[in-house]
């Protein structure tokens, strides 16, 4: 059995931000789709579109080639997320968790409190997951 500490790598339209991420998911939604007929006992559903999400936490850096400087033009456009266990290569015992064209709807440019470092919460909206181990 392998068990992974978290220190995933997050990579958001090519450029690695892990330096800045607290936290990061990748989750692979389909949508249900009701297939009950009359004489069942029961609901049934059957997987229709697929409507993946991510979330990724990272602090704010103003700093060029940063959180800011990178994100910014990224919003309201579809990027390439990925996501992996650890700073391992990419393999099967540590893939790459993907997703292409997903939808970055928002930034959120200053939150900030008093003795606190600032922190932003990225959502990552559909796109196409895949799973690199190569």
């Amino acid at each position: 059995m392998t068990a992974y500490l978290s220190n995933p790598v997050v990579t958001i339209a090519t450029v690695d931000l892990t330096g800045w991420a607290t936290a990061a998911s990748v989750n692979v939604i389909r949508e249900g789709l009701e297939d009950t007929t009359f004489g069942m006992d029961s609901r049934s559903n059957t997987g229709g579109l697929y409507a993946n999400e991510a979330s990724v936490t990272l602090f704010m850096d103003y700093s060029a080639n940063a959180t800011y400087a990178t994100l910014a033009p990224l919003v309201g456009t579809k990027v390439t997320l990925v996501v992996s266990p650890s700073d391992a290569a990419i393999s099967a015992t540590n893939p790459g968790f993907t997703l292409t064209d997903a939808y970055l709807g928002d930034l959120p440019v200053l939150s900030t409190t008093l003795g606190e470092l600032q922190v932003l919460e990225l959502s990552f909206t559909f796109g196409t997951y895949t799973e690199v181990t190569s």
